[in-house]
């Protein structure tokens, strides 16, 4: 949604200025604000009106606590910032995106590596390797078991795509049959 990714760039630029280096270091705890903001339960319960937004914060600092993750300054006062101006539903956007800049400014791109079956950690060093030279930047790879691939792997690097799979391949012969 190009509304809200418009709505989550000035948040996620804010808070990126205001980490510095340590940006890195909130990503994590960042993500998981977004996923407790992802709860539609808790999206009804901030969007009643008679709710303020300080109960709305109170109630995520403890389910927060509850989980064992504490709030760094910087991301209360960014949630704080996003609840009184009624944007909750922005908080993955805008975890998705501090993201993105965190990777830039660090030369990392994230990778969403598809296989068909589990990879090890051996087996997924080796494969970021290949990959790493292959897109030309060090990654951040993460695995999703896709058992549609049947076997080999889908590599996504933005908004690059390295398809190895053997069904690309298929699809690559059945085309070239009826072609």
């Amino acid at each position: 949604m190009a509304e809200l990714a418009t709505i989550a760039r000035p948040y996620a630029e804010a808070l990126f200025r205001a980490a510095g280096d340590a940006g890195a270091s909130l990503t994590a705890p960042l993500a998981d604000l977004a996923a407790m903001a992802g709860d539609e339960q808790l999206r009804q319960f901030a969007d009643n009106p008679k709710v303020a937004p300080v109960q709305v914060f109170d109630l995520i600092a403890g389910i927060a606590l509850e989980k064992g993750l504490s709030l760094d300054a910087r991301l209360a006062n960014l949630l704080r910032t996003v609840l009184d101006n009624g944007r909750l539903a922005a908080l993955p956007e805008i975890a998705a995106q501090f993201q993105a800049l965190v990777n830039t400014g660090s030369g990392v791109a994230d990778a969403v590596i598809h296989s068909a079956f589990p990879i090890d950690a051996a087996q997924l060093a080796e494969v970021s390797a290949v990959l790493e030279k292959r897109f030309g930047r060090r990654l951040n790879p993460r695995v999703e078991i896709d058992p549609e691939l049947i076997g080999g792997i889908r590599a996504v690097v933005g908004d690059e795509v390295l398809d190895t799979s053997v069904k690309a391949r298929l699809e690559q012969m059945r085309v070239a049959l009826t072609a």
